[in-house]
């Protein structure tokens, strides 16, 4: 029993590291993907819409690289909200038959979104500075 709650902790811990990973580059990479679609739907064509998304994904990548800190604040924080959400939601989903208690379930949920939350919005200013 210890050990597939150590199994489920590392496990939690792996999705989290792969979610803090992933947070700053899933929000370009869905707007390139749907300034395509968008694209491709309005008659651009394969290789249009590619271009158009590519596009897209650069500019939405590169909005990160402001010189004004409150701007660059802004952006990090509407980058870092997705992550926050989707960290709650991957936590809930791996300890939704693992912790029998509703109460410590909420409780690892709520650290969880707030620590990929906190690391993709570390990791997007500390883009920007770079």
């Amino acid at each position: 029993m210890v050990a597939a709650m150590l199994m489920s902790v590392v496990l939690i811990a792996g999705f989290c590291v792969l979610a803090y990973t992933l947070a700053v580059y899933a929000l370009p990479f869905m707007l390139g993907v749907t300034a395509a679609r968008f694209a491709y739907h309005t008659g651009a064509g394969f290789i249009g819409a590619g271009l158009v998304g590519f596009g897209a994904a650069v500019a939405a990548f590169g909005v990160l690289t402001l010189r004004s800190p409150i701007l660059r604040l802004i952006v990090a924080l509407v980058f870092a909200t997705p992550a926050t959400i989707a960290g709650y939601a991957l936590v809930h989903g791996v300890t939704k038959e693992s912790v029998p208690s509703e109460i410590w379930r909420q409780i690892l949920c709520i650290v969880g979104g707030a620590f990929v939350g906190t690391s993709a919005l570390r990791r997007s200013t500390t883009s920007a500075r770079a």
